[in-house]
C-alpha cells in the first residue's frame, strides 16, 4: 500500500469514526429516560419529589371495591383479578416519576440505553434484583414475560409488541429490543412492562384463570384471601428493593387489604361503619351532604381535597356515529345544544363541578382559546377542507342561562336538525323526509348516570325526540361497546399528560370498524391521525404540545361527545391515623399515589 493511499485510508477511519461520536453519545446507559427531554431528577436522587423518606412503616389501610374477584393472574382476558396485584406484587423494569409527564427511572433494571432515534432500547438488570422467593429475576424471565404477555395477554401487549423485531439477551444481565419502525415512545412502554417468574407456569397454562398465588418481586406479597370476597396484600420484610431511592418514602403500610361489595351504596356504607379505610367521592354535592356522619365530628375520619393538573379527559353520552342518525355534524352540534349543562350541573352538583371544555382542558395540552395559531395553524392547515367548523376558528361548548326551559339554545338546536333534514311532524314528533321517526336508545351501565340521563331525554322530548333509556349489566354493557352494539352511551376517557400510542386506540381510523377499540364514537378524521403521528415523532417538547393541542382543536368541534363535567380535585375522606405528604405530585391522586406513600401515624 502506498503512503498516498495509506494516508486516504486514516483519513476515511479518521471521519468515520469522528461520525459516529454522536451515536455513541446517544446510546449511553443512563439511570432514567423522559418522553421529551430529560428526566427531572439526577442519578443521585434520594427520593421521589412526593414521597416522605422519613414516613415510618407499619398500620394498615382498606378500601372498599365493587364487584369480585376470582383470579390472581391480572394480565389475561379470561377471570377477573384484584387490582391490587398488578400494584403490590409484580414490578417493572423502569418506575414513573408521577410529578413529571412522563419520565422513568431504574427499578428492576438499573440502567437503560437507547438507540439516537430511540430504534432499539437495552436494559441492564440489577444484580440484587429478586423475587418474593429469593431467586434472581433474569433476562430470561424478561424476555419470556414480554413475549407471553403478547402472545396470551390482554390485547395492549400485543399492539406494542409488533412493533419489536428482536429481543435478545446482550450480556449477563442485559437485554435489548430492537424495533421494526421509529416510535419514541416504545422504549417507554417496553420499561413499564411487568416482569412474572417465568417458572411460575410450568405445567400450566398463562391464559387459564386460577387463584394460585403469584410469585412476584413487588414490596407486597399475596397472604389472606377469600374469592370475590377480600384479599390481603402483606408488606414483604425482605423486599429486595427496599433501599432503592426509587422506594424510599413508599409501600410504608404492613398491610393492604381490598373489601369487595354488590354496589356503590354498600360500599359507602361499609366506610361509613368503619370497615373501610378510605373512600373517593366523585360527586361534589354528595361530598358536602353525606360526609358529616359521627365519625368525621368526631375527628375519626378527615376530609382531604387533592389538586391535580392533569388533563380533565372527557366525559360525556357518546355519538356512534356509525349510526346514520347520528352521523351528521350538524345533528350531533343539535344535540349538544340540546344539553343544559347550566342546570343539570346545578341539580347533580350544586353547580361546584367544572365542565370539560376540551379533551385536555386543565393542563397545557388543551387548545388555546380563539383562533389556532402558529405551530397548531401549520399543523391543521392542510387538513382544512375535512374539518368542522370550530376547528380553526375556534369552539365553545354553548352555555345556557341555567333556566329549566332554556329557550335560547334549544331554538337553535331546532335550527340545526333543520338545516340536516329532521323537522317537527304535526304530531310532534321529529321526522325526516321519508318520515322516519328521530329515536334512539342511551345505554347505561351504572344507574349513577341515570339522573344525568333522564334530565336530557326530558329537554330532548320538547324537541320531537324520543330517547330510550337502557340500564345494562357489566357483561352485556361490555359486549355493546366492543362491538359498537349501541346508539348513545356514558363513557369517560381518562388522559394522561403524556399521550402517546393509546391515542390511536381512542380516536384512531382504524377502529372505525375493527371491534374492541375505544373509539367508540366511530371518528374517521384524516386530521386526528395525522397529529396522533406528529405526537408519537415529535423530538421536541413544544411540537408535542402543539401537536396535542391540534388534536384537542379536531376532537371536540367533531362533536362526537355530549360534555358534561369533571373533576378537578380529588375528595378523599379517611382516618385520620392515615397521612400523605403535604407535596403533591402533579398527577395528584392517581396512580402511585394511595396507598404508595402514604403512611399510619398514632
Amino acid at each position: 500500500m502506498t503512503r498516498s493511499n495509506l494516508t486516504s485510508l486514516c483519513r476515511a477511519l479518521a471521519i468515520a469514526a469522528f461520525s459516529l461520536l454522536p451515536v455513541m453519545a446517544a446510546a449511553q446507559a443512563k439511570h432514567a429516560i423522559a418522553m421529551y427531554g430529560d428526566p427531572q431528577l439526577p442519578p443521585d436522587f434520594v427520593s421521589l419529589p412526593y414521597a416522605n423518606p422519613d414516613a415510618p412503616k407499619g398500620g394498615r389501610i382498606a378500601f372498599g371495591e365493587r364487584g369480585g374477584f376470582d383470579s390472581f393472574n391480572p394480565y389475561i382476558r379470561k377471570g377477573r383479578a384484584p387490582w391490587g396485584v398488578r400494584v403490590h406484587v409484580y414490578e417493572t423494569l423502569m418506575g414513573r416519576n408521577w410529578d413529571e409527564p412522563f419520565s422513568l427511572y431504574g427499578l428492576l433494571a438499573e440502567s437503560i440505553e437507547v438507540g439516537p432515534k430511540r430504534e432499539w432500547v437495552e436494559f441492564t438488570l440489577r444484580p440484587e434484583a429478586r423475587f418474593s422467593d429469593g431467586s434472581p429475576v433474569t433476562v430470561e424471565d424478561v424476555i419470556w414475560s414480554f413475549e407471553t404477555l403478547a402472545s396470551k395477554g390482554v390485547p395492549r401487549y400485543a399492539n406494542s409488541w409488533s412493533k419489536v423485531e428482536t429481543s435478545e439477551q446482550t450480556g449477563p444481565r442485559s437485554v435489548r429490543f430492537t424495533f421494526n419502525q421509529i416510535d419514541r415512545e416504545l422504549p417507554l412502554i417496553i420499561g413499564l412492562r411487568p416482569v412474572l417468574k417465568k417458572s411460575d407456569w410450568d405445567g400450566r397454562e398463562f391464559d387459564e384463570s386460577s387463584l394460585d398465588l403469584p410469585t412476584g418481586s413487588g414490596p407486597y406479597v399475596v397472604g389472606e384471601y377469600e374469592a370475590n370476597r377480600f384479599v390481603k396484600f402483606k408488606r414483604n420484610p425482605d423486599y429486595w428493593g427496599r433501599d432503592l431511592a426509587y422506594n424510599q418514602g413508599l409501600n410504608n403500610l404492613d398491610e393492604i387489604k381490598y373489601e369487595y361489595f354488590r354496589d356503590a351504596s354498600v360500599t359507602f356504607e361499609a366506610f361509613v361503619a368503619g370497615e373501610t379505610s378510605v373512600y373517593r367521592e366523585l360527586n361534589a354535592q354528595k361530598w358536602e351532604d353525606q360526609f358529616n356522619f359521627p365519625a368525621v365530628q368526631r375527628g375519626e375520619v378527615v376530609k382531604s381535597i387533592i389538586p391535580h393538573g392533569r388533563p380533565s379527559g372527557m366525559r360525556g353520552f357518546v355519538f356512534n356515529t356509525r349510526r346514520a342518525i347520528f352521523a351528521d355534524w350538524r345533528v350531533r352540534d343539535a344535540l349538544i345544544y340540546a344539553f343544559n349543562f347550566e342546570f343539570i350541573n346545578q341539580v347533580i352538583n350544586k353547580g361546584r363541578a367544572p365542565r370539560a371544555e376540551s379533551y385536555f382542558s386543565n393542563s397545557e395540552l388543551g387548545m388555546e382559546a380563539g383562533a389556532a395559531k402558529g405551530v397548531v395553524l401549520e399543523l391543521l392547515t392542510p387538513f382544512s377542507d375535512s374539518l368542522l367548523p370550530g376547528a380553526l376558528k375556534g369552539y365553545v361548548l354553548p352555555k345556557s342561562n341555567g333556566k329549566k326551559r332554556n329557550r335560547k339554545n334549544l331554538k337553535i338546536a331546532a335550527q340545526q336538525l333543520a338545516a340536516a333534514g329532521w323537522n317537527v311532524a304535526a304530531d310532534g314528533i321529529l321526522r325526516n323526509s321519508d318520515g322516519a321517526p328521530f329515536a334512539f336508545e342511551i345505554m347505561l351501565r351504572s344507574s349513577a348516570n341515570e339522573a344525568i340521563a333522564n334530565l336530557y331525554a326530558d329537554t330532548l322530548k320538547r324537541l320531537g325526540i324520543n330517547v330510550t333509556l337502557k340500564l345494562v349489566d357489566n357483561a352485556q354493557h361490555k359486549s355493546r361497546r366492543d362491538s359498537y352494539d349501541f346508539d348513545m352511551m356514558f363513557n369517560i376517557w381518562s388522559l394522561s399528560l403524556s399521550p402517546g400510542n393509546e391515542q390511536n386506540l381512542y380516536w384512531g381510523s382504524k377502529g372505525v370498524l375493527n371491534q374492541g377499540t375505544r373509539n367508540f364514537m366511530g371518528m374517521d378524521a384524516p386530521a386526528a391521525d395525522a397529529m396522533i403521528e406528529t405526537i408519537l415523532t415529535s423530538t421536541s417538547r413544544d411540537d408535542f404540545v402543539a401537536a396535542t393541542r391540534a388534536l384537542d382543536r379536531v376532537l371536540i368541534s367533531g362533536r362526537y361527545v355530549v360534555p358534561v363535567w369533571y373533576n378537578n380535585v380529588s375528595r378523599l375522606a379517611h382516618k385520620s391515623q392515615l397521612k400523605f405528604p403535604a407535596r403533591l405530585p402533579v398527577y395528584g391522586d392517581w396512580l402511585g399515589f394511595l396507598p404508595e406513600v402514604w403512611w399510619w401515624e398514632d
